[in-house]
């Protein structure tokens, strides 16, 4: 985590350098009336941006007490390998959930009849993926 700290402080540096220098280039090459405020802007929420998540990951990592497992010369790749769930191998259930995502995400672009069939495509899809260990071949 150290080094995403320095990586986040070192970019919010680059861009409150880039938001400097935009901002006098763009000023002087309206003749000194006015800067260029669109990506002025932008440049400068990119400083703020970078700033934000490195102040923020500079305290995470003060309040933890201890290096992770990636700032560590000695650890082993096991170290930084977490159990990260029970994944269900041979399920269809998330494949049918992205289907009427895809068809709620049609329905704004061509119209809205479609989002009935995309909402009971997802209940019928969340609930049987939640239940999908309750009943049949995998039941327990």
């Amino acid at each position: 985590m150290r080094a995403n700290v320095i990586l986040f402080w070192i970019l919010a540096a680059f861009f409150a350098i880039v938001t400097s220098v935009y901002t006098v280039w763009t000023w002087a090459d309206s003749g000194w009336a006015h800067p260029e405020w669109a990506g002025t802007v932008a440049l400068g929420l990119c400083f703020v941006l970078g700033a934000f998540i490195a102040f923020y990951l500079g305290r995470v990592r003060n309040a933890q007490g201890a290096e992770l497992p990636e700032d560590r010369l000695d650890a082993n790749i096991d170290d930084g390998d977490p159990e990260l769930g029970f994944f269900s191998p041979w399920s269809w259930w998330p494949i049918l959930l992205a289907a009427a995502a895809a068809l709620g995400v049609t329905a704004l672009a061509i119209g809205w009849w479609i989002f009935p069939i995309a909402l009971v495509l997802f209940v019928v899809s969340i609930v049987g993926w939640v239940y999908e260990y309750y009943r049949g071949h995998f039941a327990r």
